[in-house]
């Protein structure tokens, strides 16, 4: 089970790619400019993926309260990009989210709800900012809505991954791998 999420993971990498996490809203629309955004860059999967799995670890209030932190506070970010008000060092805390969410999955930190929501809502307004500065030719609300739309969508598979692996024998493991590998894939992101 373990060599198929490896493989999996190693499928992901190398099938995304930051060319195509932006679509041409002129062609697509507004929405699906916005949804796209988050599926096709590798550092969004990974850090959406594992919120929800984080989540799933927790348990409890955490499976609906740590995602809705995050979303809730990237619209914050994006808010903020569309103000003109700058934030700084948006790339760097966007990479560094991949390898701190990867690694709080990798060692199973269980911190209580409130806690969790607030690591996640920080890095969130990163992503946001981030989502609302590439905004282009895109309408703002359409775009804020297909991003917000994809986002939700992507931790709530992080989650079904989560809560489905630690049914499994050696799940609890598997989860820890996973996180593993998003945090080195952070960092090679970061510095490769």
């Amino acid at each position: 089970m373990i060599r198929r999420m490896t493989l999996a993971l190693g499928a992901l990498v190398t099938t995304t790619s930051p060319a195509f996490a932006h679509l041409n809203p002129q062609e697509h629309g507004s929405f699906m400019a916005g949804f796209s955004h988050p599926l096709f860059g590798l550092d969004h999967i990974l850090v959406m993926i594992a919120v929800g799995l984080w989540a799933a670890q927790i348990g409890g209030r955490a499976l609906w309260a740590v995602p809705a932190a995050f979303v809730t506070t990237m619209a914050i970010g994006f808010g903020l990009a569309l103000a003109g008000i700058a934030l700084p060092f948006v790339e760097p805390a966007i990479l560094a989210s991949v390898v701190a969410l990867g690694l709080l999955v990798a060692m199973a930190v269980k911190l209580d709800t409130v806690m969790s929501a607030a690591i996640v809502a920080v890095f969130a307004l990163f992503h946001g900012h981030a989502h609302g500065g590439e905004l282009g030719a895109a309408g703002a609300w359409q775009f804020g809505i297909g991003f917000v739309v994809a986002t939700t969508l992507l931790h709530g598979a992080g989650i079904g991954l989560g809560l489905g692996i630690a049914r499994l024998s050696g799940g609890a493991l598997a989860a820890r791998i996973i996180g593993g590998l998003t945090a080195l894939t952070g960092l090679v992101l970061a510095f490769g």
